[in-house]
């Protein structure tokens, strides 16, 4: 009788009812829409006041109308043309600084012939590269891809190879010993030490990334987020800006959350402190 009871406990009935743990999971989940809903609601009510005028920040409400409408003409088509421009730029600039930064990081002969270089460079502002890309490159593809490129170079860089130069000596000290090979004692131990500072380099380089393609849309484009604004502008109309800001905003995040899962699944080895409740 007691078997039966707790059979009929585990059953299909017991797998549907939802704990108050999960529940809570879920809710704690949707934490993050707090706050963007609570200045959406406070925008509205000032812009319906009038302490903002219409003509220089429309309310939410409008705003999500002209988002209803572009979504239902170029939007697709400009948040399509950014994307590639960002994956091209970003593969590019990511798998370059992957190399140099590994070589940098592992040699410190090959770092005294590029690091004084390459942090010389870093410290130019990205837009300070358009003149030259346009004069040498022209307004096509090339010179957008280029400039992104560029952009998401220098975090990864960076990241990497302090990633490396961070692996704790007594890991290496330990392969060596255990007669590792120099290949082996990258592989098994460098590398995997300096995952974590790898995919933050990636997450850098990626927002680096969108902010690099709307400077180069921004200045020679006809296609893509950026050249929105620019027309927001030249129409005066601030909805339309405000729809291109909005747009860069959720694509940063969902490009972000996918390298952060892939982040995630990645490093499931490592145990640690993830904050307080």
């Amino acid at each position: 009788m007691a078997s039966d009871i707790t059979r009929s406990s585990s059953g299909p009935a017991a797998k549907d009812r939802v704990s108050p743990h999960n529940s809570w999971r879920h809710l704690k989940k949707l934490r993050g829409l707090v706050l963007p809903v609570f200045l959406l609601l406070v925008l509205e009510s000032i812009v319906r006041i009038g302490w903002i005028p219409a003509y220089v920040f429309p309310p939410p409400s409008e705003i999500a109308l002209s988002f209803v409408e572009l979504a239902h003409g170029p939007l697709w088509q400009h948040i399509l043309v950014s994307l590639l421009r960002v994956a091209a730029g970003f593969a590019a600039g990511a798998t370059l600084a992957l190399i140099l930064g590994s070589l940098v990081g592992l040699s410190q002969r090959v770092e005294a012939y590029l690091d004084p270089t390459f942090q010389a460079l870093r410290a130019v502002p990205g837009l300070a590269w358009v003149p030259l890309l346009l004069i040498w490159l022209g307004i096509d593809e090339s010179a957008k891809i280029t400039l992104i490129a560029i952009g998401s170079f220098f975090p990864m860089y960076l990241s990497l190879v302090a990633g490396i130069r961070d692996v704790d000596r007594k890991l290496v000290e330990v392969g060596t010993l255990y007669g590792f090979s120099r290949t082996r004692l990258i592989r098994k131990i460098i590398i995997p030490a300096a995952q974590p500072a790898v995919f933050t380099g990636l997450r850098n380089g990626l927002s680096m990334a969108w902010l690099c393609v709307v400077a180069a849309e921004l200045l020679a484009a006809t296609q893509g987020i950026g050249y929105l604004l620019t027309d927001g502008r030249e129409t005066s109309r601030p909805d339309l800006v405000l729809v291109a800001i909005i747009t860069l905003a959720i694509m940063g995040k969902i490009t972000d959350t996918l390298l952060k899962s892939l982040e995630h699944s990645a490093l499931t080895w490592r145990d640690g402190f993830s904050g307080e409740e």
